[in-house]
């Protein structure tokens, strides 16, 4: 029998703990993260373009914490918003009508 034989069996290693990533996805939604970066192309010291990049994610009631709300007053992603702007469009052209009629003296 060799030295092999009657060594003592060897304990795994501990690694890092394993996290999947709907625990880290949970975790960046509930704190937010922010990347922010430029983009910025010179030619011979003369600045062609700069790109400003700002990407916050975050859940919904984390980005209204933080005061961002704008998809709330956008008519392209808020059917309310869009009800809330053609009755503002509304009452806008309402009210020049009523104008209207009131310097030509019609009722």
């Amino acid at each position: 029998m060799t030295d092999l034989d009657f060594r003592a069996p060897q304990q795994p290693v501990p690694g890092p703990a394993t996290t999947n990533l709907a625990d880290i996805l949970e975790r960046v939604l509930d704190k937010g993260i922010v990347i922010a970066g430029d983009i910025k192309i010179d030619l011979l010291d003369i600045e062609l373009l700069t790109i400003r990049l700002r990407l916050f994610v975050a859940s919904v009631d984390t980005a209204k914490k933080a005061g961002i709300d704008w998809w709330e007053t956008d008519p392209a992603l808020s059917s309310r918003a869009n009800r809330d702007a053609l009755e503002a469009e509304n009452r806008e052209l309402r009210d020049r009508l009523e104008a209207l009629e009131e310097e030509h003296g019609q009722t």
